[in-house]
């Protein structure tokens, strides 16, 4: 199956990150015109100088809770390209304040940091596509990615807010792909990536002991992951070439789990 996304325009959110950064490779590598878009500047400026030899990427600072903000870098993105065919929304991730210790319960959670997690990870998915989705309904041709979570499927311990949150984009992906087919064209899409376990620079304290080993919270997850291992990062860009591409016309309001099996799996 041949996958040719070249000339293509995508708008990824996050991207200065490892999972926006990996997605924004990928997409560069594969002849697609990549905006990325990220809040922090040192990040985003190491992403670009990292990709501007492979491809055609432009950075734009951009805060995803800020109406405003977004609507800002459409227009620098437009103004460059012309257009936009892919939204691809992987700003997110979760904070320690609202991460329980094994020692805590949820009533030792801050609420502050669980209204800031539920906010970038749910506000910070909704607002990117009402402001680039607009577009697509007005064109009528489309495709958005958003990231859900192994936290939706079932109760992970430790991570309430980021659960909760993660939980919002699912059901959102669902009723925005309903949204898009009914109201303005079948031919914008609308679905999102459920990763398994990947060891990053969020996680790798819970996973990871300082001897390098694995922590009884990874082999709870190793335990119930059919293959046995972590995945790798680079592991979800095939599927986001497929869901960009033709080959995947008739697939809207999916949640695909990218996990080894985990979610699957009873354990027994």
């Amino acid at each position: 199956m041949d996958i040719n996304l070249k000339g293509k325009v995508a708008v990824v959110t996050g991207g200065g990150g490892v999972l926006g950064g990996s997605i924004s490779r990928s997409l560069v590598e594969n002849g697609v015109k990549v905006a990325i878009l990220d809040i922090r500047e040192e990040q985003l400026g190491n992403r670009i100088k990292e990709l501007t030899q492979q491809g055609e990427v432009l950075g734009i600072q951009c805060n995803v809770l800020d109406i405003h903000s977004l609507e800002a870098a459409r227009e620098k993105v437009f103004k460059e390209w012309g257009r936009v065919d892919i939204l691809i929304n992987a700003a997110g991730g979760n904070l320690p304040g609202a991460t329980l210790r094994e020692d805590q319960t949820v009533f030792d959670m801050k609420v502050e940091d669980f209204n800031r997690v539920t906010d970038l990870n749910m506000n910070g998915t909704v607002y990117p596509c009402l402001v680039f989705g607009k577009i697509m309904a007005e064109k009528g041709e489309g495709c958005i990615i958003n990231v859900s979570s192994m936290a939706t499927y079932s109760a992970i311990t430790r991570v309430p807010g980021y659960s909760v949150a993660k939980s919002g984009v699912s059901i959102f992906t669902q009723w925005l792909a309903m949204e898009m087919a009914l109201k303005f064209s079948e031919k914008i899409r609308v679905n999102a990536l459920a990763p398994g376990f990947f060891i990053g620079d969020q996680n790798r304290g819970v996973l990871i002991n300082p001897d390098g080993s694995y922590t009884d919270r990874s082999r709870k997850i190793l335990a119930r992951t059919p293959m046995k291992r972590f995945g790798n990062i680079k592991e979800l860009n095939g599927l986001v070439h497929f869901l960009c591409s033709e080959h995947a016309s008739f697939i809207t309001g999916a949640i695909i789990p990218v996990d080894g099996g985990f979610s699957s799996f009873s354990g027994v």
